[in-house]
């Protein structure tokens, strides 16, 4: 094949990424002086004619949008072996998907950047384009020379003219994001598929979990308890499943989201500068993101409550594979919803796993103090011992490692104290199974304000995985 070095006036500096049909590559253009992006078709398609007619359709489709909202196309070619490139505008801030690995967003800023993809997607609209797959790994953010984020959209290789799209098409999209009427082959599809995608998208950066199949969409007020209602109703109505009944336009969506993000950056300062008031302790424990314990609700949330000497309490991810108890004054907040092991480096997919916390909207902060909780996921393939031992927290001081040895695991232990905001402790823990099985393996993350050892080995001897 051509040069891995160069394509054309193109230097090529490191792969991007691959999706079904194409590789992207960082590369240099040389005559300009400028970062780009480079997808090329994958050398097994060479010779697919309807594959190669699809790939260039992705090209004029980026091309005919014409938005500083999508992703620009700047040039077209072709390698000497008969597969064609195009070269587009690099977004050196990463995805959504990127974003929301770790967790749910920050209320407004999730708003915002959903009504910002909600704006692209408008910019399509206009241009007589429906997206068809609205994701989080398919929004981009790009630098700009003020400083602040662009929010453009990308991957339009599933996308159709909206003219084309109005007759009958072929089952397309990705789970938690499809409406239904674009998951059945043959049913014409409108503007109105993407406001779906862009509500499952909203869902996803709030919730910090993927949306269940159309008309199985947990309330996100269960995954998330201090939700204003009128974010849950303005995200459950782009999710209907009768499209009738959706936001008409993904630009009225985007003017709502809007809307709600200004009063939950106002609710978020005046918190701020209210004086401290104090409360009476709670007894009842709220199982807030939906915690599996006692049965079923909807997805796999129940209500959960305690009495008020509990001192642990058991909690669940939403499969019921994996479980762990953890102090009672921990578990204010539970997210069930899993994980995905390539955030350690492993091989990319969802994973049973589940977050408990105190304050789990505060969990990605490492700044943030009066923190504790826990997060436990599974994973089925790689060596998370390997991985947990490559880990490193910028502005925390490494406090040592110790090997664990329980009746069930054993593991490596890592600590880390000092992070910003001297915010307690962080402990990782790498667990195998001590009967010598080499899968599953588990990765635990434990949050303490002012905790103990101890406390730490109870949560590790604690955790239960069930085929």
């Amino acid at each position: 094949m051509h040069s891995l070095e160069r394509i054309g006036r193109y230097r090529l500096d490191r792969r991007l990424g691959a999706g079904g049909f194409g590789v992207v590559w960082l590369a240099h253009d040389d005559d300009l002086d400028a970062t780009v992006a480079l997808k090329v078709l994958s050398d097994n398609w060479v010779d697919h004619l309807d594959v190669r007619e699809r790939f260039l359709a992705e090209a004029r489709l980026l091309r005919k949008a014409d938005s500083s909202r999508v992703i620009q196309v700047y040039d077209l070619g072709e390698l000497p072996d008969g597969r064609p490139y195009f070269v587009m505008e690099y977004a050196d801030g990463g995805t959504l998907a990127d974003r929301v690995q770790d967790g749910p967003l920050p209320l407004a800023e999730a708003l915002r950047l959903t009504a910002l993809a909600a704006r692209s997607a408008a910019a399509l609209h206009e241009a007589g384009i429906v997206h068809r797959d609205i994701k989080p790994s398919n929004v981009l953010l790009r630098t700009a020379p003020d400083g602040s984020e662009r929010v453009l959209l990308a991957d339009l290789g599933l996308a159709k003219s909206l003219a084309q799209a109005s007759g009958l098409t072929m089952a397309a999209g990705s789970a938690g994001y499809t409406p239904p009427e674009q998951a059945q082959a043959g049913s014409g599809i409108d503007a109105r598929a993407d406001v779906y995608s862009l509500g499952a998208l909203g869902y996803h950066l709030v919730t910090g979990a993927v949306p269940g199949p159309p008309g199985k969409v947990e309330r996100p007020g269960r995954l998330r308890p201090d939700l204003p209602a009128g974010v849950g109703r303005t995200l459950l109505r782009a999710m209907e499943p009768d499209r009738e009944r959706r936001w008409p336009t993904a630009g009225r969506l985007a003017a709502e989201l809007d809307r709600l993000a200004d009063s939950a950056a106002a609710g978020t300062e005046a918190r701020r500068t209210r004086p401290p008031v104090r409360r009476r302790r709670r007894t009842a424990f709220l199982a807030a993101t939906g915690l599996v314990a006692a049965g079923a609700l909807g997805t796999g949330a129940v209500l959960l409550t305690r009495d008020t000497g509990a001192r642990t309490v058991r909690v669940e991810d939403r499969t019921g594979r994996v479980s762990a108890q953890v102090p009672a004054s921990w578990a204010g907040q539970v997210r069930p919803s899993g994980w995905n092991p390539r955030a350690l480096g492993l091989k990319d997919g969802p994973e049973p796993g589940l977050a408990v916390a105190n304050r789990l909207t505060a969990w990605q902060d490492l700044g943030s103090a009066g923190v504790d909780g826990a997060f436990v996921g599974l994973s089925e393939h790689g060596d998370v011992t390997e991985r947990v031992r490559a880990l490193a927290h910028s502005g925390c001081r490494f406090a040592g490692s110790r090997p664990y040895s329980g009746p069930r695991w054993h593991g490596l232990i890592r600590t880390w104290e000092g992070c910003p905001g001297k915010a307690g402790s962080l402990t990782e823990a790498a667990l195998t199974s001590a009967g010598g099985a080499t899968q599953p393996q588990v990765y635990v993350q434990i949050r303490q304000e002012d905790g103990t050892r101890e406390t730490v080995d109870g949560v590790l001897s604690s955790v239960r995985v069930t085929a």
